[in-house]
């Protein structure tokens, strides 16, 4: 059921970022609202700041106001979120927030989109999305892990080994 849940952006007074987390995390918890909103990111990286020649790792807020629910959208996880302290709203028009896309999500960093491929070595596939779109190639190798394959490409009348994501590619 977590696998359905998508993230959307919240928007929140700036500074009150943290708060804002900790609120809709202890509302779920008392509500009994886990399996509904699964999960509150603030998304942050550290920065190395070098001041009166001492090395200093601070942790910055990647989107200052902003705060990322990964939830179910429900009448009652929307009126959850959005009466939170410090929350002002969704992101989105005002009627309905709008879930970030898996490429949004994988950009920003925030979660690492895991995607189930039904292909094996041998396989024709066409690429849908880079700078090799619409070409057609077959499948040399897979690997789960870094979510790539390798894909001979014919280009310019040589065969030409192409590496590409899962998303990037789709079964003839």
């Amino acid at each position: 059921m977590t696998q359905d849940a998508k993230w959307y952006v919240v928007h929140t007074y700036s500074g009150h970022e943290n708060k804002v987390k900790v609120n809709i995390e202890k509302m779920v918890e008392n509500r009994g609202m886990e399996d509904v909103i699964v999960e509150v990111k603030v998304p942050t990286e550290e920065k190395v700041e070098i001041k009166n020649g001492k090395k200093k790792v601070k942790e910055v807020k990647l989107f200052p106001g902003y705060v990322l629910v990964k939830m179910h959208m429900t009448d009652e996880s929307w009126y959850l979120v959005r009466n939170t302290r410090g929350v002002t709203g969704f992101v989105g028009p005002s009627s309905k927030p709008i879930p970030l896309t898996d490429s949004e999500v994988r950009n920003m960093g925030v979660e690492e989109v895991r995607h189930e491929i039904d292909l094996k070595l041998g396989d024709t596939v066409r690429v849908i999305s880079g700078p090799f779109e619409s070409f057609l190639g077959t499948i040399e190798n897979i690997n789960v892990e870094k979510q790539t394959i390798k894909v001979m490409i014919s280009m310019f009348g040589r065969e030409t080994p192409v590496e590409l994501e899962f998303h990037q590619v789709e079964s003839l």
